[in-house]
């Protein structure tokens, strides 16, 4: 019965997604429920983190390019939603098939034609939008007039690739796209401005909750990364309309990938958006875990937890798919007693006097409301989760702008009203142009000092802290009004900042507090995230400063890394004991609390890079280094072989020895050994055959004296050629002398000739002397049972 049940959800498409127009939808052929998508980025490059979640406040964000939609070929837009039907997929071109240069021009063509489309969109969205001047106010309502072009302002995340700096690492996501050298005039007219007035106050004891923006940087870094703000491009959901290569087997980013060649089911890509979604909303419940261990119960959630849920094309309800998973992890935020809230982005402007950004925002508004209200919060923290907006450009005039904002916010609906706060930015509205709005509209109002400090009406309050003190009770009030628990935003300027420009960049973590009562709720947007509520809480000994440790550099204690690799698997095998973390303490910072890094130290959050040495320096330096160990080797053995001999046979060793240049010092003398024993042992074994052959003839010769033969000598001087018969005393002699002018270390020789006998007349030993050279000779080949009779 199950089965049956899946088959057909899988061919009916969801309540807002059905096109009356369309062809019923094709059931698969196997009612097997497919493998969930690999939703981790380590793993899976499609899944990346939202460009906004690692920014210290939404408003702070430059304006990003938009992505643009398929478009037909005609130049407009398709309605293509992967919950609408499918048969308006534009099908990328495939590879054609074939080799050579007709291929890799084919391949050319597709490419150049690609960009044509592309560029076609780009050059029809630049004609509609003014020309850049300038900046600051003027870029804000630029930034809103794109914001339109593809109908996709108020909730798209772009995809950006980020900045790279002159280093070739990534830049600073916070940085500002024009971030160019200030102009000096400007430079000098903002370091002259009066100096801040700050108050001297702390709101110590602390009482409150400090929270920070959607991204935890421990748990962004564990094994497997903790986040709730995956994304993905809408091609990826596209392709995920085609069945995989082999659905018995799970996902694979290049081994099992979806097959184009299948027909299309619109259902199998929203099964796919939906799993990205789900586990957004699984790693919110660990990272709120998290933050109870650390005492940090406040936490802005991220708006790409739902990727394109308020898109006009690719939209979605997030129930019932998403209804449960919501509740658990807003049962776990009810009984710890922590506070959410959310930021819609920069896009979202209900002033603007263009429709459909207002039909985005409105969208966008919608689906806020509607992932909070499903965490399902008891009735105090569901007031408390509210949404912050800004008021926005300023387009025909800031009371143009305002009097829209009033119009557009009386066609909201309950639940938005309800939730949705106004906050003072840094571009265009200070405290006293948005608070008048927030009294009459009752709309709670969120003071940002950061922003303050930047712009402020210099004719009613000055730059610093002490002079807002005075407005506290207008803006509690309003909070007051519908109870909700009072929140500000909390954050500085880098220090080299001097331009208003320079200073909307947040310093990663903020030196103080602001002098804001001891029990509300502080928000820190700072890059570094929880560590910046982590320095704070050192710094004042707020609760919970004790809670937490430095981490060990590049080490992690609490994950299975280790367990999950070869070499664990290996021992665990063997039946060797490894410590296993358990699920629910992956990434909680062991039993320390190893979850801080100091400031500047992101990197000690993962693995140590391998230092990878240049492989030619390294190459020249072993092989001089081995060059230079073997020439000294060879000159102490050339030495030690000299002093031995002492007749020159080192020289013919060192020729021999160059002659196999790859042959260690002692190959070479172990060969000069055996070629010394040989010649030895073949002189004796001639003595001895003809020694022999004498007493068998019976006539033994007396042996004559002799002098050696002078090398190269002719006529009478020369070696007579006719000789007696030796005697045994006579070849040895003959043998010690061939061995004392180092004739046996020849190649090539053999037994004594007589040719090589010394000359008739040449004086020879005799005697003790003879006999004693003899008996040497004798024991010595009987002992080494070598002579060999030839």
């Amino acid at each position: 019965m199950a089965a049956t049940k899946r088959k057909q959800s899988a061919a009916t498409p969801a309540a807002d997604a059905v096109n009356d127009d369309a062809p019923p939808l094709k059931r698969r052929a196997s009612a097997r429920k497919p493998t969930a998508a690999v939703v981790n980025p380590d793993e899976n490059k499609e899944i990346v983190d939202a460009p906004n979640a690692t920014r210290a406040s939404p408003d702070n964000a430059p304006a990003e390019d938009l992505v643009p939609g398929p478009i037909k070929g005609n130049g407009e837009r398709k309605s293509e939603s992967p919950l609408s039907d499918a048969p308006d997929i534009v099908e990328p071109p495939k590879p054609k098939s074939g080799r050579g240069k007709k291929a890799a021009a084919a391949a050319e063509k597709d490419v150049k034609e690609a960009e044509s489309v592309v560029a076609a969109v780009v050059d029809a969205a630049e004609s509609k939008a003014p020309a850049k001047k300038g900046r600051g106010k003027k870029k804000e309502v630029k930034t809103e007039e794109d914001g339109d072009a593809d109908s996709v302002a108020a909730s798209t995340p772009a995809k950006t690739t980020p900045k790279k700096s002159s280093s070739g690492e990534a830049a600073d996501p916070e940085a500002e796209d024009d971030d160019e050298v200030a102009d000096p005039e400007e430079v000098k007219s903002a370091a002259a401005r009066p100096p801040a007035v700050n108050s001297s106050y702390l709101p110590l004891p602390w009482k409150g909750r400090l929270g920070y923006a959607c991204l935890n940087t421990y748990l962004r870094n564990s094994n497997p990364p903790v986040f709730s703000s995956r994304t993905c491009r809408i091609q990826s959901i596209l392709e995920h309309r085609h069945p995989l290569q082999d659905p018995t087997r799970p996902e694979h980013p290049t081994k099992n990938r979806p097959d184009r060649s299948k027909p299309a089911d619109p259902e199998l890509g929203k099964r796919y958006l939906e799993s990205v979604c789900l586990a957004n909303v699984k790693d919110l419940t660990k990272m709120i875990r998290w933050n109870e261990k650390y005492h940090i119960r406040f936490m802005r959630l991220s708006s790409e937890m739902f990727p394109f849920a308020s898109h006009a094309e690719y939209g979605y309800k997030l129930a019932p798919f998403a209804s449960e998973e919501l509740a658990k992890a807003g049962k776990v935020i009810a009984e710890l007693g922590h506070r959410v809230t959310t930021h819609p982005g920069q896009f979202t402007q209900l002033g603007s006097p263009r429709q459909p950004v207002i039909e985005n925002a409105m969208r966008d508004l919608d689906y806020h409301d509607e992932m909070l209200s499903l965490l399902s919060l008891p009735a105090q923290q569901n007031r408390d989760a509210v949404m912050i907006l800004h008021m926005g450009g300023v387009f025909e005039g800031k009371a143009e702008t305002i009097a829209r904002f009033k119009e557009n916010y009386a066609k909201l609906s309950d639940g938005v009203k309800g939730r949705l706060v106004l906050e003072n930015d840094d571009v265009c509205y200070t405290v006293h142009d948005l608070l008048p709005v927030c009294e009459e509209l009752n709309i709670p109002f969120v003071l940002d000092y950061h922003h303050h400090n930047i712009l402020f009406d210099a004719d009613k309050i000055r730059e610093g802290t002490a002079d807002i003190v005075g407005l506290y009770p207008r803006i509690f009030e309003t909070w007051k009004r519908k109870g909700i628990t009072p929140k500000m935003h909390y954050s500085e300027q880098t220090p080299p900042a001097i331009t208003g420009r320079q200073r909307r960049k947040h310093n990663p973590r903020p030196w103080t507090l602001p002098p804001c009562p001891p029990d509300m709720d502080l928000m820190i947007e700072a890059k570094d995230k929880e560590q910046a509520v982590f320095e704070m809480m050192r710094n004042f000994k707020l609760p919970g400063f004790d809670s937490f440790a430095d981490i060990i550099p590049y080490e992690r204690n609490d994950d299975n890394k280790f367990a999950d690799s070869a070499a664990g698997q290996r021992k665990l095998a063997k039946g060797e004991h490894i410590d296993i973390v358990p699920e629910e303490e992956i990434g909680m910072g062991g039993p320390q609390g190893r979850v801080y890094w100091p400031p500047g130290m992101e990197e000690w959050l993962r693995p140590k890079k391998r230092e990878v040495k240049k492989k030619d320096d390294d190459g020249d330096k072993e092989a001089k280094k081995k060059e230079k160990l073997k020439k000294e080797s060879e000159k102490l053995y050339a030495e030690r072989q000299a002093a031995l001999n002492g007749d020159g046979s080192a020289v013919k060793q060192e020729e021999e020895e160059d002659s196999d240049a790859d042959a260690t010092p002692a190959t070479k003398k172990a060969k000069a050994a055996m070629k010394k024993k040989a010649a030895a042992d073949a002189a004796k074994a001639a003595a001895k055959v003809a020694e022999a052959a004498a007493k068998e003839a019976g006539t033994v010769a007396a042996p004559k004296k002799s002098t050696p033969a002078k090398k190269g000598g002719r006529g009478k001087k020369a070696v007579e050629a006719v000789q007696p018969t030796p005697s045994a005393s006579d070849e040895d002699e003959a043998e010690d002398e061939e061995l004392e002018l180092g004739g046996d270390d020849s190649e090539g020789e053999g037994p004594v000739t007589p040719a090589k006998r010394p000359a008739a007349g040449s004086r020879r030993q005799s005697g003790r002397a003879a006999r004693k050279q003899v008996s040497y000779a004798e024991a010595a080949g009987d002992e080494d049972g070598d002579v060999e009779m030839r």
